[in-house]
């Protein structure tokens, strides 16, 4: 179990800086920054005091246990401050440096004398050549990047674990401008101990994560791999981006990590075996991952959309029911009873036919009688909702008009455009934790990624 990992009560940065240019600065401010309530002992031969904490002179001079240890020393140093760790029973460490396998023989050699001062003990390694951790439920905060440089999000039901590093962080830099929550983010870097096997049984059973989002550049033990996310993809959804698919990013993979490549057809053919969505950049891979922790996945194809903005209706239609450049769903064919209903609730100009076009006269009120008439429909699956603050009878409040259907039986999806109002309408659903994106593609692809995994958990049973 990684309990202790996730939930340390104690960190020993070795390393630690006063130099706002050094990695170690960076590392001991963004923990003390991020309110952790634990030991803080910074190491550091040089210093007596760093950041106003009392600062030791080696592990072996700090007075109490240590359950995590953060190494930010140059790799040549690194295998005998892990054979002191082990001396000292520290459970976990964290190797940020690189210059190891994915250097070349040298830095093999270098990760073979961490294995061998590892082998037997109880301590265990999250690395080499990570950018560190962050798990914002314990508020342990162990990134190298300044803390002035890039923003993380805030707690939030979303696993993130990634080979890479610096993808991770910008990813997590780029989603918390929306407010969009992790439950933890690991960068598993060379893969030298712990790997994204351990990550995913601990997240399979973790209470504050929703769904599981797998950046990859190597899968060493195919077959264990395949076997663990079929199994944990039945009670909680995963979404892998794996890199390497040509040959050309093969090679910058194994420039990058150390990674090997693999098949990436066998690799495609398992994850669908196994029910997985596979992502093909970072922004899918969140996507994904968000609209499968906070929507019900549905296995039909019958599909509603609701839109102010008939062109945004049209433009979805096409998307929708489209094989080439589309998901291959259907738009859903409405009873006469429900499209008298709908007819009912716009105004005359307006369309009751799928795509519904309440246009830019549409209010709250006639969107809320709309989606309370999809709601009963039986020929609808699931609904596209398309929410646009633009149009004068429209307001923020469509989140809360929204939110009053999410748990109505049908999906819901949320499409968001717009820039200034956009952006704050993406952040309130967000708070709700109502699936909503800033784009036409981008939600009818997240409805695709709730359908698929709602088939397949069907098929199964």
């Amino acid at each position: 179990m990684l309990d202790q990992f996730f939930s340390p009560r104690s960190i020993a940065i070795v390393g630690a800086s006063s130099n706002p240019e050094k990695i170690g600065y960076a590392i001991l401010k963004n923990l003390t920054s991020s309110g952790y309530s634990g030991s803080i002992y910074p190491v550091n031969p040089g210093s007596s005091e760093i950041m106003g904490l009392k600062t030791y002179t080696s592990m072996a001079q700090i007075p109490g246990p240590v359950d995590l240890t953060v190494i930010a020393l140059p790799a040549s140093k690194t295998p005998d401050e892990v054979r002191e760790c082990v001396r000292l029973k520290v459970p976990y460490v964290i190797i940020i440096p690189g210059g190891f396998s994915e250097t070349g023989e040298e830095g093999r050699i270098l990760e073979s004398r961490i294995s061998r001062a590892i082998a037997g003990s109880g301590t265990r390694i999250i690395g080499p050549n990570t950018v560190g951790v962050y798990f914002p439920h314990t508020r342990v905060n162990t990134a190298l990047t300044p803390p002035d440089r890039i923003s993380f999000p805030p707690p939030g039901n979303i696993a993130f674990i990634s080979q890479s590093g610096a993808l991770g962080l910008l990813t997590m830099d780029s989603i918390s401008e929306y407010g969009i929550g992790v439950s933890a983010f690991v960068n598993l870097g060379n893969k030298l101990d712990v790997n994204e096997l351990e990550m995913i049984n601990h997240f399979s059973a973790d209470p504050n994560t929703g769904s599981i989002a797998l950046y990859l550049e190597s899968i060493e033990s195919g077959r264990q791999f395949f076997d663990l996310i079929r199994e944990v993809n039945r009670r909680k959804p995963i979404v892998v981006l794996k890199s390497g698919r040509s040959e050309a990013s093969a090679r910058a993979a194994s420039l990058h990590t150390g990674a090997m490549a693999s098949d990436d057809r066998v690799l495609n053919g398992a994850l669908c075996q196994a029910g997985v969505a596979r992502a093909f950049d970072e922004t899918e891979l969140l996507d994904y991952a968000r609209v499968l922790a906070y929507a019900m996945p549905f296995s039909g194809n019958r599909i509603a959309v609701v839109t102010t903005a008939g062109g945004v209706g049209v433009i979805s239609a096409d998307l929708i029911s489209s094989k080439i450049n589309g998901i291959g769903l259907q738009m859903a064919s409405l009873s006469a009873g429900t499209k008298q209903k709908i007819r009912e609730s716009i105004v005359a100009f307006g369309t009751a036919e799928n795509p519904i076009d309440l246009t830019a006269d549409g209010s709250l009120e006639s969107y809320d009688r709309v989606l309370s008439a999809l709601e009963t429909e039986p020929e609808v699956d699931a609904i596209l909702a398309y929410a646009l603050p633009q149009t004068p009878k429209m307001s923020m409040e469509i989140v809360d008009v929204v939110g009053k259907h999410i748990n109505s039986g049908k999906p819901i999806v949320v499409g968001v455009i717009g820039s200034k109002l956009g952006k704050e309408l993406l952040i309130e659903f967000e708070r709700k934790k109502i699936a909503a994106f800033p784009s036409i593609h981008r939600s009818v692809k997240a409805l695709k990624a709730l359908h698929d995994y709602g088939k397949f958990m069907k098929e199964r049973g």
